[in-house]
């Protein structure tokens, strides 16, 4: 497919080389299926992808996603994927001030740590108990949940029954998640540790009637049937890279430079225009799985786009020449930063944040979290940065919705970026400026994007992360079978904007390919 106006034909014609189409072209191809896969970009992997932002300074960061939890081991075995991830050791530490003293709550270590890390907190034993008690329940219903995501959709009333807990199906699938919490938790900071699963790249109250933290909350507590989250060794580009090689094996073809211009289906047969570099070029294929966005499926087929979900994010990248040393010193910076790194994201500063943003504002004190992917994997960095002490910082900011940017967005960026980071110097002993690495020219090393940034980069509308809202991980009306159909009988969605998409999971893809082979079969 290198040249202008080829016009081949294929079984398969996926649209985008995310990691979705990626899953979804090694398992036609491994079926026997002729695939093709169109990428606009010149490099596959789509916002799962690891690169060296930094001028001169060999780090190769996840520079759009980072961490993996949704991924099924089932995909991994399916495909054979040469893919290694390292569980952290330590799950969060959230700093804070008592009585004028700075102190945080540390959770992992093992069980005693953390019992001990509540106690220290909280002056009892309350909090644990209940942190157990509520994370106790959200995992047993994530063993019975997660190995869903890769079957037919259940019904609401299947899935209920699958759950086989009313208290939980309560808490989790209908009332706002903020309920349950504050039934569970009297503490203002574990309350908020336990309400930011539900607001990652969600613009939400916790009690909000929409439900959607829920949905975002569900999503982050299941993955894995235990809600752990992993870190890619290597960066989230060996997981998109191991994905290519493995789709390569199968006999798929893989076009990068080779952007979908539009799909004409009669619901039997296809033919996907495509541009390059060179022109115009045609392919033909009985089947056609898109893993770009609703929106950019509508407009490839000429249907009425949905109306996007605004993104709410803020994403930091950072190298370091070594980590800032806490206010709190009962914690190692080691520790405090190889786990999720919590800031402003106490229950009421959560609360604050989101009306302050909703009624068109910056929030005064930004919240996000901030973890370190070198402490668990330092072959991201090159070998004499690792001698050096050199670390990498990934920051997370929330409600941070894309209309905030709209009227002046470099200079929003930048003085949100400052209040971020303000808020992180608040609990450090130095200022975090002072341990910036710099790159060849001298800058430090530091870029930050925001929902604007990944529209124009990722061509995700608004900014979303997730390409729409989170659905629930259930048949709703006129999902279809496996939650990737569409109006037309050979077109598929295989991106994160599917039924159970959202995340680094390869779900979609894999459910899509699914739907596929069920169809040549019958």
């Amino acid at each position: 497919m290198s040249g202008a106006r080829a016009h081949r034909s294929f079984d398969a014609v996926v649209v985008g080389g995310g990691h979705n189409g990626l899953v979804a072209a090694a398992y036609l191809a491994r079926a026997g299926r002729s695939v093709l896969v169109l990428e606009r970009l010149a490099h596959t992997g789509g916002a799962a992808v690891s690169t060296r932002p930094f001028a001169g300074v060999d780090a190769r960061l996840s520079r759009y996603s980072y961490l993996v939890s949704l991924l099924p081991d089932k995909i991994v075995r399916d495909l054979g994927l040469d893919l290694r991830l390292w569980t952290r050791t330590v799950s969060s530490y959230t700093p804070a001030v008592r009585d004028g003293r700075a102190t945080g709550l540390l959770v992992g270590g093992g069980e005693e740590r953390t019992r001990e890390a509540f106690a220290r907190l909280t002056g009892g034993e309350r909090e644990y108990a209940a942190w157990r008690r509520f994370y106790g329940m959200t995992g047993r219903v994530a063993e019975r949940v997660f190995p869903t995501l890769t079957e037919p959709l259940p019904t609401r009333e299947e899935l209920r029954r699958r759950v086989d807990d009313a208290d939980a199906w309560r808490m989790l699938f209908e009332e706002p998640i903020g309920v349950a919490i504050e039934e569970h938790f009297a503490d203002d900071l574990v309350r908020g540790v336990v309400l930011t699963d539900a607001l990652i790249g969600t613009f939400a109250d916790a009690h909000d009637p929409s439900l959607k933290q829920n949905r975002c909350f569900l999503y982050h507590v299941i993955g894995g049937g235990t809600g752990a989250w992993d870190v890619p060794v290597g960066g989230m580009g060996a997981l998109t890279d191991a994905l290519a090689a493995a789709a390569r094996a199968a006999g798929a073809v893989l076009a990068t430079g080779h952007e979908a211009v539009r799909i004409d289906t009669d619901g039997r047969s296809a033919e996907i225009t495509y541009r390059t570099a060179d022109g115009e070029g045609v392919a033909a294929a009985r089947h056609v799985l898109v893993g770009a966005s609703p929106q950019a499926l509508a407009e490839l087929t000429g249907d009425a786009p949905p109306e996007p979900a605004e993104g709410a994010q803020l994403k930091v990248n950072m190298l370091l020449r070594r980590l800032p040393r806490l206010r709190d010193g009962a914690v190692d910076p080691r520790e405090a930063f190889a786990g999720t790194f919590h800031i402003a994201e106490g229950y009421g500063e959560l609360a604050a944040a989101h009306a302050e943003a909703a009624a068109g504002r910056l929030p005064t004190a930004p919240p996000s979290e901030i973890y370190c992917h070198s402490l668990t994997d330092p072959s991201i960095l090159a070998p004499e940065l690792v001698a050096q002490g050199y670390q990498t910082l990934t920051l997370f900011g929330l409600h941070t919705p894309a209309r905030l940017f709209a009227r002046d967005h470099d200079a929003v960026r930048e003085h949100l970026l400052k209040a971020t980071l303000a808020q992180l110097d608040a609990h450090l002993a130095e200022p975090l400026a002072d341990c910036l690495a710099t790159d060849a020219d001298g800058r430090p090393c530091i870029e930050a994007k925001t929902p604007l940034d990944l529209e124009r980069d990722l061509r995700l509308p608004g900014g979303n992360i997730f390409h729409r809202e989170l659905s629930w991980p259930h048949a709703q009306d006129g999902t279809g079978r496996w939650g990737v159909e569409t109006r037309h009988a050979n077109v598929l969605l295989c991106g994160a904007g599917a039924v159970r998409g959202g995340g680094v999971s390869g779900v979609p893809g894999h459910n899509a390919a699914m739907a596929v082979l069920e169809q040549q079969v019958s």
